[in-house]
């Protein structure tokens, strides 16, 4: 009979909260991109101008905020995602379903965002915006489901296969 003993950390899939938590530093900043375009750079409404020239400044308004409002609240539940995983990280329950489900899930959403084209739209997210939205959050997605397909080394060492 032997005794297997093993130190327990509190922190048990360090690459994993990184990759959680740059994640979700870096999805502030996908919810603050809609809302400078709007503030600052403009090219929402000049895409929405574009699509539709007979519109006046009040129906292009309406519609640039509507884009910009509905990548803020997909910024959002984007960021509820990665708290949520990183919750699941820390507590160490079903890492690998979470993740991989939620990058899944948030890749998909993404993608649609960057491909979905409109009546007069083709895409009705303007492409730098949508393809940025879409890389800025996929590196550290990739890394987080890496991170939790990976054996945590304590575990990796008490593994006898």
């Amino acid at each position: 009979m032997t005794v297997r003993t093993e130190i327990r950390t509190t922190k048990r899939r360090p690459n994993l909260v990184q990759a959680l938590t740059l994640g979700a530093c870096l999805q502030i900043l996908c919810i603050a991109l809609p809302l400078l375009d709007v503030w600052m750079i403009g090219s929402i409404e000049q895409h929405v101008q574009n699509a539709y020239p007979e519109w006046g400044p009040d129906n292009v308004n309406l519609d640039r905020n509507a884009i910009a409002g509905y990548l803020v609240i997909v910024g959002v539940l984007g960021l509820a995602g990665w708290l949520g995983a990183l919750w699941s990280a820390k507590k160490d329950v079903a890492v690998r379903a979470v993740v991989t489900t939620l990058f899944v899930v948030g890749t998909c959403v993404l993608l649609f965002d960057v491909g979905y084209a409109g009546e007069h739209y083709n895409p009705i997210v303007p492409l730098w915006l949508g393809i940025t939205l879409l890389v800025i959050p996929l590196l550290p997605g990739i890394t987080a489901v890496m991170a939790a397909w990976v054996l945590p080394p304590i575990e990796r060492a008490n593994r006898h296969d």
